[in-house]
């Protein structure tokens, strides 16, 4: 059994400065902001991860950023799990999501990878997808004509990176709320789409 109330935080990204600043690389960055707002040092390498363990609410957490590229995001995810005996709806994965409008967060309790090639992983690794999602949205403003797998790994535009820190700040406020309240209330408070201007870019975040 997993040592009781002890939970897994997972961050989903790429590994490397190359990657650090782009839009698919939103888990790591939430996941980092966390760790710093409650002293958690992610320096440990071990399971093919980065983690650490403490507390956020008083609730014991390991938080982790995989090192093997998203798409081989699920091994070294299920390898930390086993070691911790964390089952799976004891996780929350934090990922961005290109098909949910920029500034917008979405929480789900379970359900499938919807195209996310690094949900994808965790959910072959795992044999099931019965974790939590915070699902950070990235959209399709920029997008263009460009396939999906270059804009992804670009960074952000300027105007959405000046509304960048209070998008990753909410996505934090949320992981912390699903430890200390619940899913449901993570859901009911950060589901709805935040106050006109609020982690929206000038243009309003629309899509292309």
């Amino acid at each position: 059994m997993a040592e009781e109330g002890l939970r897994l935080v997972l961050g989903l990204g790429n590994p490397g400065p190359r990657y650090a600043a782009t839009r698919h690389n939103i888990g790591f960055r939430v996941l980092d902001r966390l760790a710093e707002a409650f002293g958690i040092e992610v320096g440990r390498e071990k399971f093919g991860a980065a983690w650490g363990r403490g507390r956020i609410h008083g609730v014991e957490v390991v938080l982790a950023k995989p090192l093997e590229y998203m798409n081989c995001s699920g091994p070294p995810a299920r390898r930390i799990a086993d070691f911790f005996r964390i089952a799976g709806p004891d996780a929350i994965v934090i990922h961005d999501d290109i098909d949910l409008e920029f500034g917008r967060l979405h929480i789900k309790a379970k359900g499938g990878h919807g195209g996310h090639n690094g949900v994808r992983s965790l959910i072959e690794s795992f044999g099931h997808g019965d974790f939590v999602r915070v699902r950070v949205g990235i959209g399709r403003t920029h997008l263009g004509g460009r396939p999906v797998a270059d804009y992804v790994l670009e960074p952000f535009s300027a105007e959405e990176q000046q509304a960048l820190p209070g998008l990753i700040e909410r996505a934090k406020d949320a992981v912390a709320t699903i430890l200390s309240k619940g899913v449901q209330s993570g859901m009911n408070q950060f589901n709805p789409k935040p106050p006109c201007g609020q982690c929206e870019p000038e243009n309003g975040g629309r899509r292309g």
